[in-house]
């Protein structure tokens, strides 16, 4: 158990389980008594969380709805920004990203159930390659004006981010690899299969 000691796998640890805290499900249950894992989609996301609390209260539902990406969004710039005052390395950084979105996508505390990930890759994203993640975000604000499907716009966006990745640095800087941009990406998009298939079913739902 000599390993535990390790500064980075202590790190690595933490990002996992604060990575998996269920904000979405936490804030709507103390705040309108709904367990958001059992109506909608049952992702305990932003968007799963306001369209099932939207059809009781939706101004409710809206505040929820933005505590919730707010969370998830900083659950990961947390354990980032902790890790990268005390000096760890590139390479640890992206570890600490990776595993918060795995955590946020597999939660242990939900049987390994969770999110799309989506708002807590965009927080990773936006503190490791802030420049992709702006253009990104640029992206899903008119595809989300224009198109009003959540699964569409965060689809666009992680395209977009990935493909300027490789534009703006060729070489990721410190690690000269774009691994971890693919792997978060990778989970982002296999989360997002059933909603595809609603994509090209047209059973997808708008959000309104």
């Amino acid at each position: 158990m000599d390993f535990l000691l390790n500064i980075n796998i202590q790190f690595y640890i933490i990002a996992y389980l604060v990575g998996g805290i269920p904000f979405g499900l936490i804030l709507a249950k103390q705040f309108a008594k709904v367990n958001v894992t059992e109506s909608g989609s049952g992702s305990i996301g932003a968007t799963n969380v306001l369209r099932v609390l939207k059809e009781e209260n939706p101004r409710l539902a809206k505040k929820i709805a933005i505590a919730t990406l707010a969370c998830d969004v900083l659950k990961g710039v947390l354990v980032l920004s902790v890790a990268k005052l005390i000096g760890l390395n590139a390479e640890a950084l992206w570890a600490i990203a990776i595993l918060s979105v795995v955590g946020h996508c597999y939660s242990p505390y939900l049987k390994f159930e969770g999110g799309k990930g989506v708002a807590t890759g965009m927080g990773v994203f936006f503190f490791m390659l802030p420049i992709e993640t702006i253009i990104a975000l640029v992206v899903w604000a008119i595809a989300a004006k224009v198109v009003k499907v959540s699964s569409v716009s965060s689809l666009l966006a992680l395209a977009t981010l990935l493909f300027s990745s490789f534009v703006v640095h060729p070489q990721i800087p410190y690690i000269q690899t774009h691994a971890p941009i693919l792997i978060i990406s990778f989970i982002i998009f296999y989360k997002h299969i059933p909603n595809i298939i609603r994509i090209f079913s047209g059973a997808e739902r708008r959000v309104v």
